[in-house]
């Protein structure tokens, strides 16, 4: 029995701009110039990055407890997860590669959510970029996390002008500016709204915005969303959200932030009663201050395709597995890949 429905949209008399062939190109065109100024604008080098870790590492993201794909190693005997994202592992990988404040690396993350609701903007199988970048105490500021996230907006800005160029049917241009806002600030706007309503309204009206902090609860008792509580500082974290006029709804491309520190991953992990999780290797590593202090985030690639080449789902810019109910609502309007 399926517990999950999809709730496919398709806008009327959607068709797409480019043909199946002309798509697998310009997928192809738009990572590749979008690695190119991602690495060049925070100065970062292409690493090679795990499939899946060994569950008693915790080094997998737990996003908000959903269980990951998991499997027995017969010759290890122990079990392996396939990531869900790598937020942890790659600032160990800051440390194991030896990289210094001002420099980082960015790598291809593939993953498996089986938890995930079947939409025009969700799929089962994820692939984002991920990207990690060493700090320094004096940097853990939300001065310079709203100075990355000009960075990040200007990579899309410049890939989204690349676009154009290459493909006259193409219209959207992404914003080059982005708007700041705390999560409190977008509680008190619209008091009465839910999260996606305020986050849509929010970017409809700015074109692409930031909200920042988010984990702790809010003046109203509750958190404007839920993340976890060992990488990002609830206090120096957020989304970068655009709006997809396609769709006429709000896009997530990345959730990223600074990373915790010894006192934050502790007040954190204390608030969800998760102290036992510092006996993991990594978390004594980060308690302990053995690994760099670090900026990092997730930047979804299907989604970036989806925005800048105006697609409607996002099954039009990567494969994966979809519900009969999806596949019904596509047929002769939007072609599934």
């Amino acid at each position: 029995m399926n517990k999950h429905k999809s709730k496919t949209i398709v806008p009327e008399n959607y068709q797409s701009k480019l043909s199946i062939y002309e798509t697998q190109t310009a997928i192809g065109f738009i990572k590749n110039r979008f690695q190119y100024y991602l690495q060049t604008l925070l100065n970062l080098k292409r690493v090679s990055a795990p499939l899946f870790v060994l569950s008693a590492s915790g080094l997998n993201d737990w996003l908000n407890g959903d269980e990951p794909v998991s499997f027995m190693i017969p010759y290890l005997n122990e079990r392996a997860e396939i990531v869900h994202s790598l937020a942890k592992w790659k600032r160990k990988a800051l440390s194991d590669f030896d990289f210094h404040p001002g420099n980082g690396l960015y790598t291809d993350m593939n993953a498996i959510r089986k938890e995930e609701t079947l939409t025009n903007l969700h799929s089962i199988y994820v692939d984002q970029w991920d990207w990690e970048r060493v700090i320094t105490e004096e940097d853990r500021t939300l001065d310079y996390l709203k100075e990355v996230v000009r960075t990040i907006v200007k990579a899309i800005h410049l890939t989204s002008k690349d676009i154009n160029k290459k493909y006259k049917k193409i219209k959207y241009t992404a914003p080059e500016d982005v708007y700041f806002i705390s999560t409190e600030e977008l509680l008190k706007k619209y008091p009465n709204k839910p999260l996606k309503e305020k986050e849509y309204l929010i970017a409809k009206k700015h074109g692409v915005v930031f909200t920042y902090q988010i984990g702790w609860p809010l003046s109203n008792g509750k958190p404007h969303d839920k993340r976890a509580a060992d990488y990002d500082d609830w206090n120096l974290n957020g989304d970068i959200i655009y709006y997809h006029e396609t769709l006429d709804c709000a896009i997530e491309l990345s959730s990223m932030g600074i990373r915790v520190d010894s006192k934050s991953l502790y007040e954190q992990l204390k608030h969800r009663d998760r102290l036992a999780d510092l006996s993991y290797p990594y978390h004594k590593m980060v308690y302990e201050n053995e690994l760099p202090l670090s900026i990092g985030g997730g930047i979804g690639q299907s989604r970036l395709c989806m925005l800048l080449l105006e697609k409607a789902h996002i099954g039009e810019v990567q494969s994966s597995v979809w519900d009969q109910d999806t596949i019904d609502a596509c047929k002769g309007k939007i072609n599934l890949i």
